[in-house]
């Protein structure tokens, strides 16, 4: 284990030493094509922040006009009808945040882990949850806008479901691997 350590303490160094040390004797311009880089890099950021805006402020709204509290009031039921313990809505907070903000549902999950435990059914459904999930719309509103996607009918409804699936898949773990 102390092996590994090492190597991952080591490996940026090693790489931010290696890369343009390479890069010179292969001839390539390393200075110029850093600043080449950094200048497109500026442009997509450019590019992408009224996207970014545009989601951030409605995810605000979202949360603080107590849309997320109602929402997972009306989803208390679905839990319920396929047998899950009641406990378990908890979750659901999370579970519709986690698509929208990363961010957000780092912060909904640090909230249920300090509330209820890390070692509870909560804490760790909430780590499983963050770690089988995406922010499905971060995703949608940063890449696709930095190429110019604007239609993302399919992308949308299947980052979705693989939210839900990752949903499904976290409680079934958690309740096999611990219960």
């Amino acid at each position: 284990m102390t092996a590994i350590a090492e190597i991952s303490r080591w490996a940026i160094p090693f790489l931010l030493f290696f890369i343009p040390v390479l890069a010179y004797f292969r001839k390539v311009p390393v200075y110029e094509s850093f600043v080449t880089g950094a200048e497109d890099g500026f442009k997509t950021g450019v590019k992408i922040l009224p996207f970014l805006v545009g989601m951030l402020v409605s995810i605000r709204v979202f949360v603080d006009s107590g849309a997320l509290e109602i929402l997972s009031q009306f989803l208390q039921p679905v839990f319920l009808f396929f047998g899950l313990d009641p406990n378990l809505s908890a979750i659901i907070p999370l579970a519709i945040m986690r698509p929208l903000s990363g961010s957000g549902a780092l912060g909904v999950a640090t909230q249920m882990i300090s509330q209820y435990g890390p070692d509870s059914m909560i804490g760790r459904l909430a780590s499983t949850l963050q770690g089988s999930t995406d922010t499905t719309f971060f995703v949608l509103t940063v890449y696709f806008g930095s190429v110019g996607i604007k239609k993302y009918r399919y992308a949308l409804k299947l980052g979705l479901l693989a939210d839900l699936v990752g949903l499904i898949a976290s409680v079934a773990i958690v309740l096999y691997t611990f219960y």
